[in-house]
C-alpha cells in the first residue's frame, strides 16, 4: 500500500508544527468604515459630506448570519494578530487538504 511518501511525511509534520504554533485566532476580518448619522442637518450629509469615523468594525460569520461589532481602536489593535493567525491557519489547513488529496490521487491512479 503506496501511501504518503518521506518528503510528503515531513512536509505535513511542518504544517502540523504550524498548526501547533497558531495562539489564538479570531474568524472573520477588522475593516474601516466612515458612516453617515441619521441628523439630516449634520455635516456628514454636507457636500461634500464629511463622515463620521473612522470606525474599527469586526464582521464574522455564524452560522447564515453575518454579526458586525464595532471596537474601540486599542481592542482592536490588541486583537489585530489574531486575525493574522486565523488567516495562517486557514492557509496552513487549505495546504494540508491539498497536500492529503493530492497524495490519495497519486495512490488512486497507482
Amino acid at each position: 500500500m503506496p501511501g504518503p511518501t518521506r518528503a510528503e511525511q515531513r512536509h505535513q509534520e511542518a504544517l502540523a508544527q504550524r498548526l501547533a504554533e497558531a495562539g489564538f485566532v479570531l474568524p472573520g476580518g477588522l475593516i474601516t468604515r466612515k458612516m453617515r448619522c441619521g441628523k439630516p442637518n449634520c455635516r456628514c450629509h454636507a457636500e461634500p459630506p464629511e463622515l463620521h469615523g473612522p470606525y474599527l468594525q469586526w464582521n464574522r460569520s455564524a452560522g447564515s448570519k453575518t454579526l458586525t461589532r464595532l471596537l474601540p481602536a486599542d481592542v482592536a489593535e490588541r486583537y489585530r494578530g489574531w486575525f493574522d493567525n486565523a488567516r495562517r491557519l486557514n492557509d496552513t489547513l487549505r495546504e494540508l487538504e491539498a497536500l492529503s488529496v493530492a497524495i490519495v490521487e497519486r495512490d488512486r491512479r497507482a
